[in-house]
């Protein structure tokens, strides 16, 4: 019969467990969401299709991308995309939008639609998934960038969003020492500005994402996880099978901060569903088991 001792005993031996090895609980019921980009090809021609087949590949949740006026979320309107994923027993944590308009300075209309839009498929973050060349030509760019992230993440924080800024490799070009990423790091509050940390094109820049981790804890709660081609570093792979060694990256989940993860990958050798459907398995069945 269980006792009160024995609950404290037990709780213990938990804490025990936690201390000697956190990631082991943290990870047990992680949830697997896959970024649409990598369906790129396909989501435009037959969303319910394709969305089906993601649901089938073991997902439980996605990220989308794009989302304006005119297409709104693949050819659908907000609520009717946000039909078809309850259809499917998916949920949509996150999305890529791109406010350049906002980002530029000419207003924030833009970015309050792409705001509404997260809000109808109950998205947590609203995630910035890229910079055009004009916008980062300096280090004083960066800082102005930086500022802006914190007005843009005050908006979402008004409709319970939380702002996130998604990483290539240019960010690790250095100025005068210190890396663009890292201004945007030192420059943006993180009590309302998350990063989602892109690891494939964190080893194509040649950084060390656990020196990242160490010298910025708690600010990765998104991670993209795709792998790096063998001998092609510029292609991607399914998640296990390339160069990046996920198994230690995943180790410092907690110094991260990291609370989703989702699977990308931008180009395929195989069957896109078979690859998927890969990544998934490999994310479960090792780096969350």
């Amino acid at each position: 019969m269980s006792t009160r001792r024995t609950f404290i005993q037990q709780a213990g031996l938990l804490s025990t467990g936690l201390i000697i090895n956190p990631s082991i609980f943290l990870m047990k019921d992680k949830v697997v969401g896959l970024q649409l980009y990598s369906l790129r090809e396909y989501i435009g021609k037959d969303v319910k299709g394709v969305i089906a087949k993601v649901a089938a590949a073991g997902y439980k949740d996605v990220e989308t991308y794009g989302y304006d006026e005119k297409n709104q979320f693949f050819g659908l309107s907000a609520k009717d995309f946000m039909d078809v994923l309850k259809s499917n027993g998916l949920k949509s944590t996150s999305g890529h939008y791109n406010p350049n308009d906002f980002l530029n300075g000419k207003g924030e209309d833009g970015l309050k639609y792409q705001i509404e839009g997260a809000k109808i498929l109950n998205q947590e973050h609203l995630v910035i998934p890229y910079l055009t060349d004009d916008m980062r030509k300096s280090a004083d760019d960066y800082k102005a960038l930086a500022d802006k992230l914190n007005v843009a993440a005050e908006l979402c924080k008004k409709s319970n969003l939380q702002l996130a800024y998604h990483n290539h490799d240019f960010e690790f070009k250095e100025w005068d020492g210190v890396t663009g990423y890292d201004l945007l790091l030192n420059g943006t509050d993180k009590s309302i500005v998350d990063f989602e940390i892109d690891l494939y094109w964190v080893a194509r820049s040649g950084t060390d994402p656990l020196a990242l981790f160490a010298k910025n804890p708690g600010r990765f709660k998104l991670w993209h996880v795709k792998d790096m081609d063998k001998v092609n570093n510029k292609i991607n792979t399914e998640v296990g099978s390339g160069d990046i060694d996920y198994k230690k990256i995943f180790a410092q989940a907690k110094l991260a901060g990291a609370q989703h993860y989702f699977v990308e990958q931008e180009n395929f050798a195989m069957d896109p569903y078979q690859s998927i459907t890969k990544s998934n398995k490999y994310m479960k069945n090792v780096l969350m088991k």
